[in-house]
Formats: C-alpha cells, structure tokens, sequence
C-alpha cells in the first residue's frame, strides 16, 4: 500500500501540468455537451473523439478521454432531471424523482443533490481503486460465465423482490425487456430471432432509442394527457440552493455509502454503472424511511442512483486496466485506444507504464472536482430552463428526442422506433406498470443469455455449476430470496393478526 501511495504521488506529478488541466477542463465541457445530448452518449463521445488523440502522448489521450467521460455522466443527469429525457444509460433511474423534483420547482435541489452525490460516489471509487487494486483484481478474476449470470439474475431479483410496486407488474416488465433485448442475431448461433424478415432489426433494438421514447416521449405524451400544457415551473435559482443542498447532504450519508458501495461491486464485476443505479435504486426505496414518498420527488431517490453511477462509472476502470476486461461500455472504447497507442492492459501494465496508471488515476481526483465546480456553477442556468412555459418547452423536448433518436445510427426507422416505445411508455405510465424493469432487462438480457449459456456448454447442460462454488452460490442464494421475499412477506403479514 505504501508503494502504491507513492505512486500516486508521482501521477499527481505528471496529471498536475498546466497542460493537463486544460485538457481536463476542455474534456469535461465536450463531455458535458455528450451528456446532455440524448442518443450521443459516453461511449459514442469517447469512440468519435478517439481518432483526435492519436497524435498525443498516451497519458494526455486518456485523461482527455476520461475527462470526457465524468463531464458526460454529470450532463447526463442534466436532461433526466429537466426533461425526463435520460442523456446517459446510467442516468435512467435518475429520472424517477429528479424530474418529479424538478416539475414542483425543486429543479436546482434536484441538480445539486444529483451533482454532490455523484461527485461523493466518484471520490469514493477513486479511493477504492488506489487502495485495493490489487486484492480487487484478484478477486475479479474468480468470476466465470457463472458467477456472470449469478450478478445478472440477482439484478434482475432484486427488481422484483425490492421494487416496491406488485411484483407481477415488475415481472412482466422484466420479460417485455428480455424479449426486446433477444431481437436481432443471435450471438452465439448467429442466427436471426424476432427480426420478422426485415432488414433492419437485423441489428436488433437500440437501448438508446428505446430510452428515449418510453421516457421523453412517452412522459410528454402523459404530461400533454394529464392537462399540463401550458404551465410553466418556478424554479428557484441562485446557488444559496447548492449551499443549501451541500448543507443538508449529511442526512443521507448512509444512502451515499450503500449506494457507493454498490455501484464499486458493480464497476468491478460485470454490472457496470447503468445495473448498479438501478440497483442502488431500488435498494434505496426498500429500505428508505421514505419509500412511499419514492417516485414523487425524493431526494434520496436522486442519491442512491447518481452515487453508484459515479462509483461504478471509475471502478469499471480497474478491471480494464488490471485484468484487460472493461467494466463498461465507455472502459472498452478506452482499451482499444490504449491498444491503438501500443499499451497492452493487464497486470504488467502497471510495472512498464507506472507513469501512464498512476497519472490516469491521478487525474481522475482532479478532473471530477473539476466537473463537480463546472457542473455546480451551471446549475442556475440550468434551473432556469425549467421556468420556460411548457408550451414552449415540449417542441424542444420532442426535437431533442427525435434528434437523439437519429443520432443513434442515422436511420429514420430509429425515429419511428422512439415513437412506437414513446406511446409504449405512455400506455405503461396510464396502466402502472413500472418502465425500470424494462430498460434494465433491455441492457443485461443479452449479457446474461450469453452468460447462461456459456455456463450450459462448460457443464454440459447441469444447473449445479450455479453452485459449484461458494461465491456462485452466494449470489443465487440471494437472488432466489429476493424472488421469495413479496410471497414471504405476504404469508407474514397473514399470520400477524391486524
């Protein structure tokens, strides 16, 4: 640990250069603007300012990039909490009460607890990565395609079990999502599935394009039907909002260290940051004080998933770094940049390039105070879209959307997508049906076919390699008993005498 200490210190040595931190600042504005672009996202900013930094030095290329990325991650709880419009994957479950919390007029409370708590989850995750990198690594590499299902399944419980809405509503939620994600080519046969003979759900249902529309879409659709087409939100701005908000964090210090640690489990592991908010999340309105209040604009339902987004979104970097093996989408477009540039990820990175890890891991202190003040700074900006009358705001929500859903692939038939899922969310919203179990299926289902499968061909089809181990079992025996839990809870409130 010692050493590793005095390694970081040397990375402060090369990320603390004049131009460094300009790099910093000018990744975090262009990340910023990824954000709050809806269709854009990290990975895509990251792949198309990849070909700009071939010339730089590998150390100035990847904090640039990764500067990039924490300023997209803060843009992206920017337009779910103004517009419901999810700029990042991530940012999905952000949505639920920052937007309720912005349309009752607490859109700069909103912005600054979603700030603060992702710029506590990102601290964390940092620490976490210098101080136990190497046991983490080794504890990565236990995991098998076993083990990877074993998380996903357990995601997938922990909505139904700890959702807080009827639990065969989750269900069938979940199972809309799993058949959309199962579109498009097999990637283990290679065979087409549900593709109805045409040409373009060969390449199956853009998560994306399906985010925008059963959110933005879809929540415009239901504000329109719910009669609030002309009103306009008083915001409250000025940043005595922020100092507030700052002052009032403590109170959710347990929230911020659970939801921390989960999104740091689930960087590390397969789970990446958009399943640990989700999962933050719904571990939050279980065991909140508050729950019913979930859903209806509480702070605490803006915490837990802004936490682990940003704790996942820096400990997805370890495994990429240690092991060769991105946490994330956004960590994969960055190992092949580090292949471009001639670095090979895994362990004997960290003795030949000492100066390119550390100083990595250096500047991720200093490029998320750095997004933390700009972010902070904008917020009076920000709010104060929020007093536009909604009249004029729904044409630009719907332009974005559509833009957004373009922007995905440059196919109108994404357009036409975003509206088919837009009047889908719409239809969920009127019949209470939770949208969250969708989208979480949309993003792990074909992770977690492949893991299933993969498991089946390593023991020939027994289901025992699900506990074969300790650790496997550990993780099903907790996903099974977070599927009993509403039907435990229920033969324990019939016993218990009213």
């Amino acid at each position: 640990m010692v050493n590793d200490l005095g390694a970081l210190l040397h990375g402060f040595e090369v990320a603390l250069t004049l131009h460094h931190i300009v790099l910093m600042f000018a990744g975090v504005l262009i990340g910023i603007l990824v954000g709050v672009l809806p269709g854009l996202g990290a990975p895509n900013g990251v792949a198309l300012l990849l070909p700009l930094t071939f010339a730089m030095e590998p150390v100035s290329a990847i904090i640039l990039l990764s500067s990039m990325y924490w300023g997209a991650l803060f843009g992206g709880s920017t337009t779910s909490i103004l517009f419901n419009i999810p700029g990042e994957p991530s940012s999905v479950a952000t949505t639920f009460d920052g937007h309720p919390m912005a349309r009752q007029g607490r859109a700069a409370e909103a912005l600054s607890t979603a700030f603060l708590s992702a710029g506590f989850g990102a601290l964390v995750g940092v620490v976490v990565v210098t101080l136990i990198a190497n046991q983490i690594a080794t504890f990565a590499l236990r995991f098998s395609p076993a083990e990877y299902f074993a998380v996903y399944f357990l995601a997938f419980a922990a909505f139904i079990g700890m959702g807080g809405t009827d639990p065969l509503k989750t269900a069938v939620s979940l199972l809309i999502g799993l058949a959309l994600a199962s579109v498009g080519m097999d990637t283990v046969s290679g065979e087409m599935r549900l593709t109805f003979g045409t040409d373009v759900l060969v390449k199956g249902i853009s998560f994306l394009v399906a985010v925008i529309g059963l959110f933005g879409i879809g929540e415009l659709l239901a504000t329109v039907d719910e009669g609030l087409h002309a009103d306009a939100v008083d915001a409250r701005l000025g940043l005595r909002d922020v100092w507030r908000t700052l002052l009032g964090m403590p109170r959710h210090w347990v929230a911020l260290l659970r939801s921390t640690a989960i999104g740091v489990w689930m960087g590390i592991t397969p789970g990446g940051p958009t399943a640990a908010s989700f999962m933050a999340y719904g571990v939050a309105r279980r065991v909140s004080r508050n729950r019913a209040k979930f859903g209806q604009g509480e702070p605490e339902g803006v915490v837990a998933p802004e936490a682990a987004d940003h704790s996942a979104g820096v400990a997805a970097l370890l495994p990429m770094l240690a092991l060769g093996v991105p946490g994330s989408a956004t960590a994969a477009v960055m190992m092949g940049g580090l292949m471009i540039w001639g670095l090979q990820p895994g362990p004997m990175l960290f003795q030949e390039r000492p100066d390119f890890v550390w100083g990595l891991i250096a500047s991720i202190y200093v490029a998320n105070i750095v997004a933390l003040v700009t972010v902070l700074s904008t917020i009076p900006l920000f709010a104060g879209i929020m007093r536009l009358p909604f009249a004029l705001l729904s044409p630009l929500i719907l332009t974005i959307c559509l833009t957004g859903a373009w922007m995905v692939s440059g196919s109108g038939f994404d357009v036409a997508l975003a509206c088919g899922f837009g009047l889908l969310g719409y239809a969920m919203k009127k019949l209470d049906y939770p949208i969250a179990p969708l989208v979480l299926a949309m993003v792990l289902g074909d992770k977690a076919e492949d893991a299933f499968r993969q498991s089946m061909l390593m023991s020939q089809g027994a289901l025992s390699i699900f506990w074969a181990n300790a650790l496997v079992a550990s993780l099903m025996a907790l996903a099974l008993f977070f599927l009993a839990l509403p039907l435990l809870q229920r033969l324990f409130s019939r016993r218990i005498p009213a």
